[in-house]
């Protein structure tokens, strides 16, 4: 029996959660055709409470809570209108590329180009918005504007003819790829004064994600170093849960390097426009400066040309980059970082070792880690029932961090090796593209479920 078999629904659960969905839709249909009539009639507005904005893997976590598990035929479509409803939202800076994927609204990245190809996208028309140095990377990010009347995607393709040896994409946008509070955990934040003071260490990890709440009892004492988001803190309920997946330690909990020396690199900062590839190419570019060698990215998003060149430096200078492959189902396309050359990518799996319905599939997948049937932090306090490949990518990156001290490209190459040697194969053939080389971190899982934590 194939292993997707194993975790179809039954069928009283498939037809409640299509139910729901059509349910949904309906009061969506019905929300808008209100808001035409009341347009054309003249009617007096009526004030609603605005929606929260989510991010993109909100609405799938509440589905996953509400059936257990997610038909991965819808997994797709959950997160695609996601990312239309945050581009409906913020028309003005936000856009979908020809494939449907959010970008910067009349923005393209150049990667490194030289002073003479400015100058060809100058006399064109286009300006020069913003230029970010890589210092970590000896290389530099240039955004261009695309002349007024332009579309981008046309925009796009001039500089591509213009300059054909250049590197130019969109600039697109980066999302979560787990949900946080699948469940409720209502559990009090462990006391951290029964921990002692964490131990002078040299196991060092980095983090590009979401700001982190650092007032939260698994982060006391512990050595955190921030970037981005011009030095001030942005907490939000992801980065929170993975940071302490990695380093967390209080009284009962502890993630999977706790004491670790965090180096953190927000490229949200709460805005609509956060996860761009610019910010994550700065923060990448941070990170190698600072000799982190191994670097966690629990964000997903299609392939673009400026941040392929960009992870390619990287992985050249060293470095190892763990990424979550993303939850839009074993059918859906492969989806980036995680799907570059050399890049780690990891599925999750649950308490029994089962990989998620909703985690991709693919030879981008070289391990599985827990990923579901655990909690994490929550901010301010306490803790969140977390599901998502977000999850299982951090125990990934602590595990090589142990085994990876330095950035080296053959002691990479190493450290990989010798994590898949102690990696379990499910199906007992390793690699495949379902669980990679295999499971490993398993014996994480019951120090991040909390003994005796009820979820409801």
């Amino acid at each position: 029996m194939y292993e997707r078999d194993r975790h179809f629904l039954p069928w009283r659960e498939r037809f409640n959660y299509i139910g729901f969905m059509a349910r949904t839709v309906l009061m969506l249909m019905l929300s808008l055709a209100a808001t035409a009539a009341r347009a054309q009639l003249g009617l007096p507005a009526v004030r609603v409470p605005a929606l929260p904005q989510l991010p993109l893997q909100a609405v799938t976590g509440t589905l996953q809570g509400l059936t257990g598990q997610v038909d991965a035929t819808v997994q797709q479509d959950a997160r695609q209108l996601q990312v239309r409803d945050l581009i409906r939202r913020n028309r003005a800076t936000l856009e979908a590329d020809p494939n449907g994927a959010a970008i910067m609204r009349g923005q393209i990245v150049a990667f490194s180009p030289s002073d003479a190809d400015l100058a060809v996208a100058q006399g064109a028309g286009f300006a020069i918005l913003d230029t970010r140095t890589l210092a970590g990377l000896d290389a530099r990010i240039v955004v261009l504007q695309a002349p007024a009347g332009l579309s981008t995607a046309r925009g796009l393709r001039r500089l591509r003819t213009l300059v054909p040896a250049g590197t130019f994409d969109y600039n697109h946008l980066y999302s979560r790829s787990g949900a946080v509070g699948v469940g409720s955990a209502d559990t009090p934040a462990a006391t951290p004064a029964s921990v002692p003071a964490p131990p002078e260490v040299s196991l060092r990890v980095g983090l590009i994600d979401g700001g982190i709440d650092d007032s939260h009892p698994v982060f006391k004492d512990l050595s955190l170093q921030r970037h981005g988001c011009g030095g001030a803190a942005v907490p939000e309920a992801h980065g929170t849960a993975v940071a302490s997946l990695m380093v967390g330690r209080s009284g009962d909990f502890h993630g999977a390097a706790p004491g670790a020396q965090l180096y953190a690199a927000d490229v949200y900062c709460g805005l609509a426009s956060g996860g761009s590839v610019e910010a994550v190419a700065e923060a990448l570019s941070w990170l190698v400066q600072e000799r982190v060698a191994v670097i966690n990215v629990s964000l997903v998003g299609p392939a673009n040309a400026t941040l392929a060149a960009v992870v390619h430096l990287v992985i050249e200078r060293g470095c190892i980059i763990v990424a979550a492959v993303g939850n839009d189902g074993p059918a859906a396309p492969p989806l980036y970082p995680a799907s570059y050359p050399g890049v780690v990518g990891v599925t999750a799996v649950d308490a029994h070792r089962h990989v998620l319905i909703e985690a991709a599939r693919g030879p981008q997948v070289r391990f599985a880690a827990p990923g579901a049937d655990m909690v994490a932090a929550k901010s301010p306090r306490g803790f969140d029932a977390v599901r998502g490949t977000s999850f299982a990518a951090p125990l990934v990156a602590c595990l090589l961090a142990e085994r990876h001290l330095q950035p080296d490209k053959a002691d990479a190459l190493r450290a990989i090796d010798e994590l898949a040697h102690r990696a379990i194969a499910p199906g007992g053939r390793s690699p495949d593209r379902t669980y990679g080389y295999g499971v490993v971190g398993a014996d994480l899982g019951p120090d991040l479920r909390l003994a005796g934590l009820q979820l409801r």
